[in-house]
């Protein structure tokens, strides 16, 4: 019994130094054991590891790549029965991490989301994605049958042992949708109970966004087409 923190870095040095004490003294609130995982890139890019040594948490280098493949491998290596990632760029306050651990364990779901587009949710990200993020959504909700306000962060708490039971092919930030809709198809009743606390969204401390907008919007439109189809066939 615990929580697995899961952090997918990409020369994110910096911003771990300054989340990783608070994610400590966030996820020690619960009252649970716990583990910090950080993924790294596949070759090292800064020096992440050491930063991980001062601060007790697991370094990992991804075993496949992209974001997809770090999330895997993520889900490879937890060992614990709650799954907890967030964003290792400053976006996702550790602050929220008690509320989403109490509605995970309170209303018994199958994911919590930090949510931005739920009551008292906020995002300070430019205009231009905010607007792409509702256009998404929005799809995805309506094609997938996802009852969630926020399906594109991956703020969230899932089962361990549920996600280890998942295959995921997506490569990029899709598997976010992915990962939703095959927790759905392998429950008996086909329904995944997801619970959304509202979170504020920041801008990341240190660094620049590694999202391309075009490759994303493709990356996107081409999964949408395939987890339609996965949806209609049932697996």
């Amino acid at each position: 019994m615990g929580i697995s923190v899961i952090l997918l870095a990409y020369k994110e040095e910096e911003n771990l130094k300054v989340l990783l004490p608070q994610i400590i003294d966030n996820v020690k609130k619960t009252g649970e054991e716990y583990e910090i995982l950080v993924i790294d890139t596949a070759e090292p890019l800064d020096d992440t590891e050491g930063v991980c040594k001062t601060f007790g948490a697991r370094y990992i280098n991804q075993e496949e790549p992209a974001f997809g493949g770090a999330f895997k491998t993520g889900i490879k290596y937890a060992e614990m029965d709650k799954f907890l990632i967030l964003d290792s760029d400053g976006s996702h306050n550790p602050k929220y991490i008690p509320a989403i651990y109490e509605k995970f364990m309170k209303e018994n779901c199958d994911v919590v989301i930090g949510s931005r587009y739920v009551e008292g949710g906020k995002t300070n990200d430019a205009k231009s994605s905010i607007v792409m993020s509702h256009i998404l959504n929005g799809m995805f909700r309506l094609f997938l049958g996802i009852k969630a306000k926020d399906i594109s962060t991956d703020y969230r708490m899932y089962h361990t042992e549920q996600l280890k039971k998942v295959s995921l092919t997506c490569r990029n930030y899709d598997v976010l949708q992915e990962v939703l809709l095959r927790l759905r198809l392998n429950k008996e009743d086909k329904k995944l109970k997801i619970g959304e606390v509202p979170i504020e969204f920041d801008k990341r401390i240190y660094g620049e966004s590694k999202r391309r907008l075009l490759p994303f919007i493709m990356s996107y439109i081409k999964t949408l087409c395939k987890l339609t189809v996965t949806r209609m066939v049932g697996k």
